[in-house]
């Protein structure tokens, strides 16, 4: 430790974050190493009922989480690594959902599911911009940018600067540890994420209200993750990010996706399941 500080004088060692850290990136390897093995066996198993394109898929993954991980610390916490890092890590728990199901888990979860049409899609769609919006008001420090609920600073028609907000372009060399942008520029995204719960509420709950019928264990875990979501977003700003609410937030938003990525996804690799192999 006593190195690290003599070599890095302005970044002081934390051991508690450091082992956090740590830790994060020992489960990464166990995760990267269990997934490998599967591959393998599945890989050598392949004339049989074996999933190698979703393990291919989910090791691939993988492989990119790790080097956006390295990326995250090397390139100063940069918004747009962050945030792709954040939806890497989506991706890969949606895969060994999926992966789950494909062997034949959980089958309660998606019977009775219809196979996906366009209302389906622009669900998960709209959930999975909304995961990025996101992403980009952590990565940016843009949670607490709007101080109360529902307005944003006592106004719903707030000043924000979108171009600035939503620069993709920024560039690379500056530590972002705390956000480099000006506060109506972090405004927009708040604002913008705000406007995307309502979309997300709308497009989600009349897809709900459709499945009910189909299947009623995945229709209500949906709206109860999605109504869990909205509360949690919202306790984000009126208790001022405590740091549990701000991971449940994250936790909830993850449930979410996996009952869209069921409903788009699990009938299809029911059809597979079922057809014969070759």
């Amino acid at each position: 430790m006593s190195v690290a500080e003599a070599r890095y004088p302005d970044a002081p060692v934390e051991v508690v974050k450091a082992w956090w850290e740590m830790g994060h990136r020992y489960i990464a390897g166990a995760l990267l190493a269990l997934v490998f093995a599967m591959f393998v066996v599945a890989w050598r198993g392949r004339e049989e009922d074996t999933p190698t394109t979703l393990l291919s898929a989910l090791l691939v993954i993988i492989i990119c989480q790790a080097a956006f991980g390295a990326w995250t610390v090397t390139l100063k916490l940069w918004p747009q690594v962050v945030t792709a890092h954040l939806l890497g890590g989506f991706t890969t728990l949606s895969l060994l959902w999926l992966l789950l199901l494909r062997q034949g888990g959980l089958p309660q979860v998606h019977k009775g599911l219809p196979m996906p049409g366009k209302h389906a899609v622009l669900a998960l769609a709209v959930v999975i911009g909304q995961i990025a919006l996101g992403g980009w008001v952590s990565s940016n420090y843009a949670a607490l940018a709007c101080h109360d609920f529902p307005s944003c600073d006592g106004s719903y028609t707030p000043t924000i600067d979108l171009a600035e907000g939503f620069n993709v372009f920024q560039g690379v060399g500056p530590s972002y540890l705390g956000g480099l942008m000006d506060n109506e520029a972090r405004k927009a995204i708040h604002w913008v994420h705000r406007l995307g719960a309502i979309v997300v509420a709308v497009v989600v709950i009349g897809l709900a209200l459709r499945l009910m019928q189909a299947n009623r264990l995945l229709a209500t875990a949906m709206l109860v993750a999605l109504a869990a979501q909205i509360m949690l977003g919202v306790l984000n700003v009126v208790w001022v990010l405590p740091l549990i609410n701000a991971t449940l937030h994250n936790v909830v938003g993850a449930l979410l996706l996996i009952t869209l990525v069921t409903v788009n996804f699990a009938p299809r690799l029911r059809v597979l399941a079922a057809s014969p192999g070759p």
